[in-house]
């Protein structure tokens, strides 16, 4: 058969129904190879980036793989931010590119270029990857996307990028012949290093910290999502009763009305959160990195009174940013498994006086903006969209200050997700996530919120919703501004606003979305918003709604340079900080 054939066999095979691409010379064809067929569509975005952001969508929606699909040179490094994307945030995707013919490609020599379009894009994806390789030999061409998608999927996952010359593609192979890697001693070397189970002094020993902490907590971060242990967490808390707080990536694990669940950590966490991790005696991180984002930039500080256990698939995260007590290389879901195996019949400790503790943190400081901008609060309004938003709506973030809002006050529910581009923070992420989202689920709605900026990088796809009439709502925190580095400049530069105020500049984004067919709705009060929100949910088809902010719109609280994260800004008397603390104050 001919080898374009077997790759898109190869991906039907792999539960991928969509591939998201947009065509060019060098991969038309791979694109034939998918014509007129039932079980697989091509989704032909306008932008490769796009493309990319709509796959890990996808991936990270179904949970086993997405693919997405371009041309070689321009092409394939207009998908190198959605491959790093993939790469941070452990997404499984497998990403495919065309590439001039073996003949016409310069391998080892000096020239820059031999081929037209012509681009060495392994070399360049390769440190945003965990595998990629040009496919050179059409003979190996099941053992390669067998390779690929395996280590996509194993371990750590992430992406892995296959690069296809025009005259593999229009080779003819004979399947009966093809050697596979499931049967190579590369596989068995691979599956060799992979996690064993966690030891069972290990967990005695987690178990021993854990039962007799009286001020225990669990940092849920990307991890559990990624590893298929949401469940295993719920089991631990309901055998437990140890309150939960999250990660940026980790917000999904639980439900916010669950009544352990206690908000988001970190440098735009809310306060009552960072005063829940900052004063534990006990800490359990589950697949989570650690990063700055979370511990602030005086990681010594962080949880500093807490025993800390730190779980991990990825054994360099392990100790990396914060010093534990106990480091566990393991999958979280089959950690948590063991763990509630280990603790079936177990009694769940006396926690309430910790918890009237950190509900009065929660009844405290709940979160404001009001005081601070003028006009509609922005976490007013996130909580007031999710409550309209159905059980299994898919919400999609872009990057800036109303990914924080939403990450702070928008209130998940049990079936829903929440989508975030957390490592590499790409703007325009969230439209065509929004895509991938309601391709991997086609009876979800998207929930797509952006900002004036990032909703600009990838407006284009609008058109593909409009086209598709795909179930997408589209909120647009528009503050007419970048208002995250904007915020910045104010607290940093004296106020500053160089190329976020002074030199930027948004359109009439309504007027854009009716020339793109979607119809647009206003928001200038908050008081309006109870009743337009529901008029566009109760609307099958897609939505933009512009919401007007004032340009100085903030996010509060916010952690600021040299602080611990239970010190935000805007600051708590030191007296009133102290009087919150369980433990002593930093200097």
């Amino acid at each position: 058969m001919k080898l374009s054939d077997y790759v898109i066999d190869f991906i039907v095979a792999s539960g991928v129904s969509q591939i998201y691409e947009l065509p060019g010379g060098a991969t038309t064809h791979l694109l034939d190879s998918a014509y007129d067929r039932t079980d697989i569509e091509c989704v032909t975005m306008h932008h490769e980036q796009a493309a990319s952001f709509a796959a890990e969508a996808y991936a990270r929606v179904n949970g086993r793989l997405g693919v997405s699909m371009a041309t070689s040179g321009p092409g394939a490094l207009n998908m190198v931010t959605g491959i790093g994307s993939c790469y941070f945030d452990s997404v499984p995707c497998l990403f495919i590119t065309g590439q001039v013919n073996t003949y016409e490609y310069k391998f080892e020599r000096m020239q820059r270029q031999i081929g037209f379009q012509e681009t060495d894009i392994v070399s360049v994806v390769k440190p945003l990857t965990k595998f990629a390789e040009i496919v050179v030999d059409a003979g190996r061409i099941r053992y390669l996307l067998e390779k690929a998608v395996f280590m996509a999927q194993s371990g750590r996952p992430g992406p892995v990028l296959l690069d296809i010359p025009m005259d593999i593609q229009r080779a003819e192979i004979d399947v009966t012949t093809l050697p596979g890697f499931y049967d190579s001693e590369e596989y068995r070397d691979i599956c060799s290093g992979q996690c064993e189970p966690v030891d069972g002094q290990t967990l005695d020993r987690v178990i021993e910290l854990m039962t007799a902490a009286r001020r225990p907590v669990i940092l849920a971060g990307g991890g559990v999502r990624t590893s298929g242990a949401v469940g295993e967490l719920s089991a631990l808390v309901e055998k437990t009763h140890i309150p939960v707080v999250a990660s940026l990536m980790g917000l999904d694990a639980l439900p916010s009305d669950n009544t352990a669940f206690f908000g988001m950590i970190g440098a735009y966490g809310n306060r009552y959160s960072n005063l829940t991790l900052a004063n534990a005696d006990f800490l359990l991180v589950l697949g989570s990195r650690l990063d700055t984002r979370q511990t602030g930039t005086r990681p010594e500080t962080f949880a500093r009174s807490a025993r800390k256990v730190h779980v991990d698939i990825d054994p360099l995260e392990l100790g990396a940013k914060v010093d534990v007590d106990i480091a566990v290389k393991a999958d979280v879901s089959g950690f948590l498994e063991q763990l509630n195996e280990k603790l079936a019949g177990h009694t769940a400790g006396d926690l309430a006086d910790w918890y009237e503790i950190i509900d009065g943190y929660r009844s405290r400081y709940a979160d404001e903006t009001a005081e601070k901008s003028p006009g509609i609060d922005p976490n007013a309004f996130m909580e007031l969209l999710s409550a309209h938003c159905d059980a299994h709506d898919i919400i999609c973030l872009d990057v800036g200050q109303h990914q924080m809002w939403a990450a702070q006050s928008f209130r998940l529910r049990e079936g829903q997700r929440m989508l975030i581009a957390g490592g590499m923070g790409a703007m325009g992420f969230a439209l065509p996530a929004g895509i991938g989202a309601v391709g991997a689920s086609p009876a979800s709605r998207a929930i797509v919120i952006s900002g004036d900026g990032g909703f600009q990088l990838n407006i284009q796809e609008l058109d593909i919703i409009a086209a598709r009439q795909l179930p997408v709502k589209i909120f647009i925190m528009n503050n007419a501004c970048l208002g995250m580095v904007r915020q910045f400049q104010d607290m940093y530069f004296e106020g500053r606003r160089q190329s976020t105020v002074n030199g930027y500049s948004c359109p009439d984004l309504a007027a854009i979305s009716e020339a793109y067919r979607i119809p647009a709705r206003g928001i200038s009060e908050l008081a309006d918003a109870d009743t337009v929100i529901a008029e566009v949910l109760s609307d099958p088809d897609p939505v933009v709604v512009d919401i007007k902010l004032d340009i100085g719109t903030t996010v509060n609280p916010k952690l600021v340079v040299n602080k611990p994260i239970e010190d935000m800004s805007p600051y708590l008397s030191r007296e009133e900080l102290e009087r919150s603390m369980q433990i002593k104050l930093t200097d």
